[in-house]
């Protein structure tokens, strides 16, 4: 077992937002990493074959016409991520701890200091909830490879790639807000059973 990510059976791993609706290339544009789903849905097996805390994150927009509304079939969790969970949390905005239940309260009623984050959109909602969680205090570890983000053009009119933004991302929480790593190194890391 790699030790040196301090995992331990109380590490929780946040999933954010893997939902429906981000397959809508027409909406959101051109994605990057297409190994994010599979890198997520390996996460999720290892957390849940030890029985480690799962936390599932919905974002619910308030915008009728995004395929994130609750009305819509977009925002029902991908088939990836479905099954046992601690806890789900709905929000509608970027961040995982302004949602409903309180991500927060839960997590230190529940005495997890560490969380893995993980999931869409690389640059919003995984990068703010990362930011915010570790301003609360928490260890946080960023799986970049287990997200994924969209093409977005600046408002100078330039077009950022998503690899140049999960780049970024990486570039702006590791040192600061957190501690950027791979699924390879989670999976190697994760506590054995017996």
């Amino acid at each position: 077992m790699n030790e040196s990510l301090g995992i331990t059976p109380t590490t929780a791993l946040i999933v954010v937002d893997v939902q429906q609706g981000f397959r809508d290339a027409e909406h959101w544009g051109r994605r990057g990493n297409p190994d994010s789903e599979q890198n997520i849905h390996r996460l999720l097996q290892a957390w849940r074959d030890v029985k480690m805390p799962v936390v599932l994150v919905s974002h619910a927009s308030t915008d009728p016409d995004s395929p994130l509304h609750p009305s819509h079939q977009g925002h029902q969790l991908e088939e990836i991520v479905e099954g046992s969970a601690d806890l789900h949390v709905v929000k509608s905005v970027n961040s995982s701890f302004h949602g409903t239940p309180d991500l927060d309260a839960w997590l230190r009623a529940a005495g997890i200091e560490t969380i893995v984050v993980c999931g869409i959109s690389t640059n919003h909602c995984c990068e703010t909830t990362a930011r915010v969680g570790g301003n609360l205090g928490h260890r946080v570890l960023f799986a970049l490879d287990a997200t994924h983000s969209f093409d977005r053009t600046g408002p100078d009119g330039r077009v950022l790639t998503a690899e140049q933004l999960m780049q970024a991302t990486a570039t702006n929480l590791h040192g600061e807000f957190a501690t950027v790593v791979s699924t390879e190194e989670l999976l190697e890391a994760v506590p054995r059973q017996g």
